[in-house]
């Protein structure tokens, strides 16, 4: 009978040690419209997945070009950024292990030997004495027992922070994804732009040397030939510009990949790269819950939320334990004989009851709580607004490229019918050149138009959260 006040005890301190002051959390409710936008700029496109399936695709299965699955393979494995980012997870996991650790009292042995000298008039024999001492010892200094739940709180605060890391990870990871894909199609619109100009400048270079012959028989005038070598002058500074741009583009992608990418892999022209499959955003914003930036500013409410029970705890006394048993002995010889066994049993509590800073620092993390909820609820509006862009591009890019191909079709005849003019001496040189001018920014256009299309694709699959 006597063991059951310890038993009681023993369940008492498990009982406490369960329990937080920390608030019951609650999702806040989301600060944007249920559905999406909707009206001329949303139109309903036919897509191949559902909403659900757009959330956790993999971006392996959403990329299809097998070129940029592989470069985007390298990336994840070689970036410097994405590796600083993985490195912090691991960190913060540490950490974790840390303040969990904290609930569990540290065992520690400890040898010790000492020798002292005693005068003789401080000698109870009256004679001087050299005493000496030899001690083992295996025990717990200083084990705070949580009753109040103020260590379990901070655990809590330091697991949200490590999963609010992890989803910094999968965010930083995916947010990689789309920067290196939309690195390689910028990529593939300027080979393809720069082809455009090369065709172009071959096509100035052979009018600019038609009309010099013109002039020099007198059928056509020294305006006319400046005003088409301006033309072709144009079109040289383009090819150098884009020459340029791709240079840029390819050390860019070099710098993601973290290794330079082989020739093999990068694609000669926006055509040939094979588009990413079609993903629908579905009729609820529910689905930026899943976002990890979202899921990121959540653990970090969470972790505020937890830190107020710590605060709360702070008010209420904190009990310590110290205890420890070993052996000891005057002589080295004699520690572990029977007889020696040592023991000390040294609770302790501490009631607070002034202490101005703990007022302060509950306020604080009130306060710390509202700033991670505004910024909770500033990722979800966030979300909504890139999704919802992307859904405005999406419904209405393909009524832009359709008007845009309209425009290349109407400007490459009116230049054929400006120069078959020109030639039969019906009109100036002028309406040639304008012609020109209108034919190469319709081309131009188009390819942006096309490369906007296929980037909004990989735009929406990330602000839909996207899948690893």
């Amino acid at each position: 009978m006597k063991r059951h006040p310890i038993i009681l005890l023993v369940i008492l301190i498990t009982f406490l040690g369960g329990c937080t002051l920390a608030p019951k959390y609650k999702r806040p409710e989301a600060t944007v419209p249920a559905q999406w936008p909707t009206g001329e700029a949303y139109k309903e496109t036919k897509s191949a997945m559902s909403a659900q399936a757009a959330a956790v695709l993999p971006w392996r299965e959403f990329v299809t070009d097998e070129r940029l699955k592989k470069i985007i393979e390298t990336a994840l494995n070689n970036n410097r950024d994405l590796r600083i980012v993985a490195l912090n997870v691991e960190k913060a996991g540490a950490l974790y292990g840390i303040q969990r650790a904290e609930l569990l009292p540290a065992v520690n042995a400890a040898g010790v030997m000492s020798k002292q000298l005693v005068p003789a008039d401080l000698s109870t024999t009256g004679a001087t004495v050299t005493t000496a001492q030899y001690s083992v010892t295996l025990g717990v200094s200083s084990w705070e027992i949580d009753f109040f739940g103020r260590i379990r709180s901070l655990k809590d605060k330091a697991l949200e922070e490590y999963l609010a890391t992890d989803q910094a990870r999968r965010s930083a990871q995916m947010m990689l994804v789309s920067t290196v894909a939309q690195a390689y199609l910028a990529l593939a619109a300027d080979r393809e732009t720069l082809k455009l100009i090369v065709f172009t400048l071959d096509v100035q270079e052979n009018s600019y040397k038609l009309i010099r012959k013109r002039c020099d028989v007198g059928l056509a005038s020294e305006l006319d030939l400046r005003r088409s070598q301006s033309q072709m002058d144009i079109a040289r500074g383009d090819v150098a510009r884009y020459t340029q741009l791709i240079a840029q583009n390819e050390n860019a992608l070099n710098l993601l990949v973290a290794s330079p990418v082989p020739p093999e892999f990068l694609p000669s022209e926006l055509g040939s790269v094979s588009p990413p499959r079609e993903i629908s955003a579905g009729l609820s914003s529910e689905l930026l819950l899943r976002r990890p930036d979202v899921l990121a500013a959540e653990h970090q409410l969470k972790a505020a939320n937890a830190n107020i029970g710590a605060a709360r705890a702070a008010f209420f006394p904190r009990i310590s334990l110290t205890t420890a048993f070993g052996t000891a002995s005057a002589d080295l010889s004699g520690l572990f004989k029977s007889g020696q066994s040592t023991w000390s049993f040294a609770p302790q509590i501490i009631m607070p009851i002034f202490d101005a800073r703990t007022w302060s620092a509950y306020d604080v993390t009130k306060v710390e709580k509202e700033i991670y909820l505004a910024q909770y609820e500033k990722a979800i509006q966030t979300a909504f607004r890139e999704v919802a862009d992307a859904l405005a591009v999406r419904g209405t890019v393909d009524r832009q490229i359709e008007a845009q191909q309209s425009v290349v079709d109407a400007s490459a005849e009116t230049c054929r019918l400006a120069n078959a003019r020109y030639i039969k001496g019906i009109d100036s040189y002028l309406s040639v050149l304008d012609a020109q001018r209108s034919l190469y920014g319709a081309q131009q256009g188009l390819i942006f138009l096309h490369l906007a299309r296929i980037n909004n694709m990989v735009a929406l699959y990330n602000a839909l959260g996207g899948g690893e």
